[in-house]
């Protein structure tokens, strides 16, 4: 395939998209634009992209295929300067967004102008983030949806697939409102629920200090994802705003209901309560790559002795193995101690365990 492939938006995503390609297809041109020029820089040095592009202008006209990887809010302006350029007949455009209905609305204005927009989003992502973070593995195995109109032949949707399919993952197609319905009620409305967590700790340290340093635990790991993006999630709690409305009002009734059970002291509600939600959680599919990014946790016993951990660290570092986090979760004198060792793949989970397990040391994954 000889294709000239315009990315507009050099983080993480566009980043590893590009990459992906460029290893799928030797023989098409990546061009990569950002209003960071430090960006274009860097992923050019990075090898990430073949050719920086220095405006839109310039660019957007000659690719064959544009690939829209900016946060929501910017999609929509990228999409209203593309309406005003020649760009070529026939040409794709898509978009990696985490809404849809918004997005997909304002991009089916450029099917009037010959070209095709059809509305994406990979489900994949990082706990790091820009260009020096891209992976050209990123993608591969996780969900990739898409979300074309009905005016969309199916020669397109069959052709931008054939550029994606360099990534290997699954894809899906919905319509724009199923998916932010989905997106909503599996990845929006827990980072809201995440959030609020943390501002009523907060709220209580101001008070009494101590309950900051207990949650520095479980209660951290817990609310991970509540360190995400503050500009992202701004803009995907507006642009999903009518859906989660919704379901934040169920929430809250849900939340009633709990209320009730404690003030009636029903023993059995509140039993049923928590016996129901494990049953489902402990069904959902393990290690899978979804709207919510996964941990690749691994748990280390080990002994209370002076080098212990730079000794798992570098039985790890010998096979190649990077180690995204590491806590000590249980360390007292005459006790074994319990290290946690995150990883940004099963792949390297799964080899760090047979390493350990090699040098005797006993290791488990979380449920």
């Amino acid at each position: 395939m000889s294709k000239r492939i315009l990315i507009i938006g050099l983080g993480l995503i566009g980043g590893s998209l590009a990459l992906a390609v460029k290893k799928g297809y030797p023989g098409t041109t990546i061009t990569g634009y950002d209003i960071d020029p430090q960006a274009r820089k860097l992923a050019k040095s990075l090898q990430v992209i073949d050719d920086a592009a220095v405006s839109l202008e310039d660019e957007a006209p000659e690719a064959d295929i544009i690939i829209i990887s900016t946060p929501v809010e910017s999609t929509i302006q990228v999409i209203n300067e593309l309406l005003n350029l020649p760009l070529k007949k026939g040409s794709l455009i898509t978009d990696v967004g985490s809404t849809k209905q918004t997005v997909v609305e304002k991009g089916s204005l450029l099917n009037e102008k010959g070209v095709f927009f059809i509305g994406g989003h990979p489900m994949a992502g990082s706990h790091k983030s820009g260009v020096e973070a891209s992976r050209e593995r990123l993608f591969e195995n996780a969900f990739y949806i898409l979300t074309p109109t009905e005016d969309i032949p199916v020669a397109k949707m069959i052709q931008l697939q054939n550029v994606l399919k360099a990534t290997r993952a699954k894809f899906i197609e919905l319509d724009p409102e199923t998916h932010d319905r989905f997106a909503g009620l599996i990845s929006h409305l827990p980072h809201i629920i995440a959030s609020g967590l943390v501002h009523q700790v907060a709220k209580t340290g101001e008070k009494e200090p101590l309950v900051s340093q207990l949650a520095a635990g479980g209660f951290r790991d817990v609310t991970r994802i509540a360190s995400a993006s503050p500009g992202m999630w701004r803009d995907i709690l507006l642009h999903n705003r009518e859906t989660l409305l919704t379901m934040l009002a169920d929430w809250k009734q849900m939340m009633s209901e709990v209320e009730k059970m404690l003030v009636e002291r029903d023993e059995d509600q509140i039993y049923s309560f928590f016996a129901e939600a494990k049953a489902v959680r402990d069904d959902l599919p393990a290690k899978k790559k979804g709207a919510l990014l996964p941990f690749y946790d691994l748990f280390v016993d080990v002994p209370d002795h002076p080098g212990v951990i730079s000794d798992v660290t570098a039985i790890l570092a010998q096979s190649g193995i990077s180690i995204t986090n590491i806590r000590i979760i249980e360390a007292r004198e005459d006790i074994m101690g319990v290290l946690r060792l995150s990883f940004r793949s099963e792949e390297d989970l799964t080899l760090a365990k047979a390493k350990l397990s090699e040098h005797m040391y006993e290791t488990y994954e979380a449920p």
